[in-house]
C-alpha cells in the first residue's frame, strides 16, 4: 500500500488533466543517480527493451514511493509496468529530434498509459533535454505536419535535477533540442498501464474541493481544482478551441472519480 503522503492531489491531479505532465523528484538512495550514470556512460550498445535487466537498479527508481504514488493517483492501484523500455542517450554534437506523439493521435477522455521519463543526471539547457508543449495532450496533429513546426509558445524544455522522473500523457507532443554540451545526455524512458477502470479516486481525494464556485477573475491564477480544470489554458488557445478541451479533460476528470460525466460537466 502507498501512503497517503505520496499519493497526488487534487489540484496536481487536476493540472496534470490540464499541462499533461507532472514532475517527481524522489529522494533516491545516496549514490544511486551516479551508479547508474556511470553504467550507462559505459555501455557500448543500447540494449533497448532489455536496459532494465544491463542495469536493474533501475528498478530502485519506479519502486520508490513517490514515483509509484503518481502512478497510482493516475493510473490506479494496479498498474503495470509495460515491457517495453528505452535508453535515450544524446551524445555531444547531437541535433534536436522533431515534435511528435507517442500515440495513434486519437483524443481520449481517459488516462490509460502514461509515459516514465527518467534523468540520472541534472540536465542543463545545452545538455538536449527533452522539450515538450504543455496542454497539447488534446490536440492531433499528422507527425509529418508536426515535423516542421519549430519553437512553439509555451514550450517547456525539461531541464530538471538528477534522479527526477517526469510523468507526461502519452499523447503529449515532445521532441528534444539539440546536444551543445560536451557530455552525453541520458534518459530512460518508460511505459506504464492502467489495467482496470477507476471505480472511485486513486488519489489524496478531497470531495469538497469540488463545491468551490468559479471564479472568472482568477483564469490562469486558479489555485483550486474546479477553477484548473475550467480555465486552465496552457498554450493560451481561443476560446473556441478551449472549450473542446475543457469538455474533454473534464470528462477524464469525472471518468477518473469513477463514474460518467454528467450532463453539466460535459456541457462546461
Amino acid at each position: 500500500m502507498i501512503g497517503r503522503e505520496h499519493l497526488l492531489s487534487d489540484v496536481e491531479m487536476a493540472r496534470f488533466l490540464v499541462n499533461g505532465y507532472h514532475l517527481v523528484e524522489p529522494d533516491l538512495p545516496s549514490g544511486l543517480n551516479e551508479q547508474i550514470a556511470a553504467r550507462l556512460d559505459d555501455l557500448g550498445a543500447n540494449p533497448g527493451d532489455a536496459i532494465t535487466e544491463t542495469i536493474p537498479e533501475l528498478w530502485k527508481v519506479l519502486d520508490h514511493p513517490a514515483v509509484r504514488g503518481a502512478l497510482t493517483s493516475l493510473l490506479g492501484g494496479d498498474y503495470s509496468v509495460n515491457s517495453h523500455r528505452h535508453w535515450h542517450c544524446k551524445l555531444p554534437g547531437s541535433g534536436h529530434m522533431q515534435w511528435h506523439q507517442d500515440s495513434t493521435n486519437n483524443r481520449s477522455t481517459g488516462i490509460d498509459r502514461l509515459l516514465g521519463l527518467y534523468y540520472p543526471h541534472t540536465i542543463s539547457a545545452e545538455m538536449g533535454p527533452t522539450v515538450i508543449v504543455p496542454g497539447t495532450q488534446f490536440r492531433n496533429a499528422p507527425t509529418d505536419r508536426m515535423s516542421t513546426y519549430t519553437n512553439i509558445r509555451g514550450q517547456v524544455p525539461l531541464t530538471v535535477p538528477a534522479g527526477t522522473v517526469a510523468f507526461t500523457h502519452y499523447d503529449l507532443w515532445h521532441g528534444t533540442a539539440s546536444n551543445r554540451s560536451p557530455v552525453k545526455r541520458h534518459m530512460i524512458k518508460f511505459l506504464f498501464n492502467r489495467s482496470g477502470d477507476n471505480v472511485a479516486p486513486t488519489w489524496d481525494h478531497d470531495p469538497a474541493e469540488l463545491n468551490r464556485p468559479r471564479d472568472w477573475g482568477a483564469r490562469g491564477e486558479a489555485q483550486d481544482v474546479v477553477n484548473i480544470l475550467t480555465f486552465g489554458n496552457p498554450l493560451g488557445v481561443s476560446q473556441s478551441d478551449h472549450y473542446k478541451e475543457r469538455r474533454i479533460r473534464l470528462e477524464c476528470w469525472q471518468t477518473l472519480l469513477g463514474h460518467p460525466a454528467t450532463e453539466d460537466m460535459a456541457a462546461a
